[in-house]
């Protein structure tokens, strides 16, 4: 797999589709993240999400050709104050959706999708405290390859 993207190791539009319905399926199905996931959710979620991790795991610029940006999802999640478990959760459920949505059992594959989610919680995390302001303009960050 030399010189593939996580995006074609991991199947694809199909695969991201399928891994984010998964992942929304499991969040809505945690005691914990239910509330957040249940609460006016754009009915274009679950596509605009797999379009974002796509995008940002080597496929194409969907999420951003659709006029979405790094500083509106970061928006989006700011200033929700204290996470406490929530993101260890969010990270446990798209663990779990990488089964659910059928995505090759590859462990470096799957470890860097894990990393790259935990890099991504972190960098929601910077602006979850009341007050915090997201940057204009900032574009969808493209994570690195998986170790071949």
């Amino acid at each position: 797999m030399v010189g593939l993207s996580l995006f074609e190791q991991a199947g694809g539009e199909a695969a991201f589709l399928a891994l984010a319905a998964a992942h929304h399926r499991r969040c809505l199905e945690d005691p914990e993240l239910n509330h957040p996931f249940s609460q006016g959710v754009s009915p274009m979620h679950v596509e605009r999400l797999a379009w974002y991790w796509a995008e940002a795991l080597g496929g194409p610029a969907r999420f951003s050709v659709s006029g979405g940006t790094q500083s509106a999802m970061l928006t989006l999640h700011a200033n929700n104050g204290s996470m406490d478990d929530l993101g260890r959760r969010f990270v446990a459920c798209f663990v779990g959706a990488m089964d659910d949505a059928g995505l090759p059992d590859d462990p470096g594959l799957r470890a860097s999708l894990r990393a790259y989610m935990e890099w991504s919680l972190r960098d929601v995390l910077v602006y979850a405290p009341h007050g915090s302001e997201v940057p204009d303009g900032l574009p969808v960050p493209r994570w690195p390859q998986a170790p071949t």
